[in-house]
């Protein structure tokens, strides 16, 4: 069951390349930094992902990132999703994340799976919501 949203952040795509391409089918890497809160914690974050198409045109993405906050917390993050580029350019993904920490105000993210909305605009701006799973 969905639980309560434990965070949300907005940013800025800062990278992407393209990794592999064969006719109608990609992989691309891509890096984002974000600002936003995380069990009410203020945090930057830096991710990054692989997103390949699939035979549907839909896209399976995996990556990793790392979270920090203003006083010295450090949590990393791998997670995996589903997505889709819309007509408009931007892409959308659902998914879930796992996480690992020792800071304390983060701990208990460590036992948790966390579901996530992930959006980029068409002019690379982020956003995404996360909540645990329960």
């Amino acid at each position: 069951m969905l639980g309560d949203q434990i965070g949300w952040s907005k940013g800025k795509r800062s990278y992407r390349k393209v990794v592999s391409a064969e006719g109608s089918s990609f992989s691309m890497e891509v890096s984002f930094e974000t600002n936003g809160k995380l069990l009410d914690v203020d945090s930057y974050e830096v991710g990054t992902y692989t997103a390949q198409t699939r035979a549907d045109g839909s896209l399976y993405g995996q990556g990793q990132g790392v979270l920090l906050s203003p006083d010295g917390g450090v949590a990393t993050w791998k997670g995996g999703g589903v997505g889709k580029v819309l007509p408009t350019g931007a892409v959308s993904y659902r998914g879930a994340v796992y996480f690992s920490t020792t800071y304390a105000k983060w701990t208990r993210l460590n036992s948790v799976a966390a579901l996530f909305e992930f959006e980029v605009n068409p002019e690379g701006g982020t956003h995404s919501k996360l909540w645990e799973w329960k």
